[in-house]
């Protein structure tokens, strides 16, 4: 049976290659001295920033550390016959989400996800009654995880029905490693049960990743040039380069979590501790995409087909399959499982998925890869990690990041309240961090306006990165 989109959402509840400007290319302009506004990261925050910050007609800079404009989102377009998304993968909200309009704009092409998904238990598909089982049990541990969450904020684990069956090692991953990165064990309820609507999950035929790149052609980003060192003040900041020290009036920051808490940064003075162990209360997941180029569609599945196990472990993964009606398959491993398997190196991850696949279909699987990549972002210096998940108890640490210190401002998903762990929130708080910095500055009048409110939620927002 084919569990179709809407009832798989709502029984589930509730994530990205073109350089930019200065130092990518022979000739490019040397880094400015000064700045109105300095960015640090040309992720999908720091470009939604900096073109908030240019379209107040402020002088901004972008550094980043990396070799190219995305952050966490990233396409790999040369590899495989079409675009790999090696980092998000969706955006969500049509209706308010504003960067599918700059996307239609910018001529790319937005594709709607697929309309359902199916459940593999051993070598066949779920029947119709199993499939109603497994909604039935994902709908019991999410209203458990809501009502938790109304009285104090602990683990979604230790929350779960007892009684979820043969059915509670894929709730714990569909809840868990395939919507956080991290096992419900680490996974708070409060953050859990605050995750927005995010049912209409939306793609880019091209690529997030060419969708940041192209929304940051315009922007002036220094690439391949870390920020080492921050002097702030309620005045101005400093940022301390291998190229070149800038000056600016204000600053928007937006670091990983682990970045942040790792110290990858110097902060002069020091950042409020508060803010350190909120970056640490809001560490990334470990969330990675193993690729497969497979001849002759040996799986048997349809275009964009969507497969998930009956597991009773975490050794588990989600397929997306003839992606585009391609050959290309992909693999998304996530949490303590994921984690360990991304530490053991690339070949180590293929060849888990291979023998994955052999178990769910046959060993035609295998014979028929010609081609694989992974990714392994928990090793990538300029993030370590993937998608921000409060530990249980840290819900509030997100609030606490949106802080004013100084001058600075952080923004990037680990901020934004409801749609952390997306492309539209990091988009959303480069947005707000832009505005709060532009008024700090004086080029914006009138008083800060108030935290958007969540909206009404039907519980669903989707399982799928």
């Amino acid at each position: 049976m084919t569990l179709t989109r809407r009832a798989f959402l709502s029984a589930s509840a509730g994530l990205a290659a073109v350089p930019g400007l200065f130092g990518a290319r022979a000739g490019a302009a040397p880094l400015p001295r000064d700045a109105d506004i300095v960015v640090i990261g040309a992720g999908a925050a720091g470009i939604a920033a900096a073109r908030r910050i240019m379209a107040a007609n402020r002088r901004v800079i972008v550094v980043e550390a990396a070799s190219q404009i995305g952050g966490r989102c990233q396409t790999d377009v040369s590899t495989f016959d079409v675009p790999f998304d090696r980092g998000a993968r969706w955006m969500h909200n049509p209706e308010t989400n504003p960067m599918i309009k700059l996307a239609r704009a910018a001529g790319l092409e937005i594709t709607s996800a697929p309309s359902g998904q199916k459940i593999r238990i051993g070598r066949r598909n779920a029947r119709a009654g199993e499939t109603e089982e497994f909604l039935a049990a994902l709908v019991r541990a999410n209203r458990a995880i809501d009502e938790a969450a109304r009285r104090f904020d602990v683990s979604c684990a230790s929350v779960l029905p007892k009684d979820l069956g043969v059915w509670a090692g894929t709730a714990e991953f569909v809840l868990g490693a395939s919507f956080s990165g991290k096992d419900l064990n680490d996974v708070s309820v409060g953050d859990k049960s605050r995750a927005q609507d995010r049912n209409i999950a939306i793609g880019c035929r091209q690529g997030l990743g060419t969708l940041i790149a192209k929304l940051g052609e315009q922007v002036p980003v220094a690439l391949s040039t870390p920020a080492s060192r921050i002097s702030w003040s309620n005045r101005d900041v400093s940022v301390e380069t291998r190229a070149g020290k800038v000056v600016a009036r204000a600053a928007v920051v937006t670091v990983s979590s682990n970045v942040l808490a790792a110290g990858n940064i110097k902060f002069a003075p020091d950042i409020p501790k508060r803010m350190l162990d909120a970056a640490s209360k809001l560490s990334l997941g470990s969330y990675d995409r193993i690729a497969l180029q497979m001849v002759g569609n040996p799986l048997g599945l349809a275009r964009d087909d969507i497969i998930i196990e009956q597991s009773n472990s975490t050794r588990t993964a989600l397929i997306s399959a003839n992606i585009g009606g391609s050959s290309l398959c992909t693999l998304d491993v996530g949490g303590s499982f994921g984690r360990d398997l991304s530490s053991q190196g690339e070949n180590a991850m293929v060849a888990f998925a291979v023998e994955w696949l052999t178990k769910l279909y046959g060993s035609e699987a295998a014979a028929a890869v010609t081609k694989s990549s992974a990714t392994r972002w928990n090793a990538a210096p300029f993030t370590l990690g993937a998608m921000s998940a409060a530990d249980p108890g840290g819900q509030s640490s997100r609030k606490v990041l949106t802080e004013p210190i100084g001058c600075m401002y952080l923004a990037g998903e680990a901020t934004h309240e409801t749609l952390w762990g997306t492309v539209d929130g990091a988009w959303e708080s480069g947005e707000r961090a832009a505005e709060a910095a532009l008024r700090r500055i004086g080029a914006l009048k009138g008083p800060e306006p108030e935290a958007r409110p969540a909206k009404q939620r039907r519980r669903a927002p989707s399982p799928i990165n």
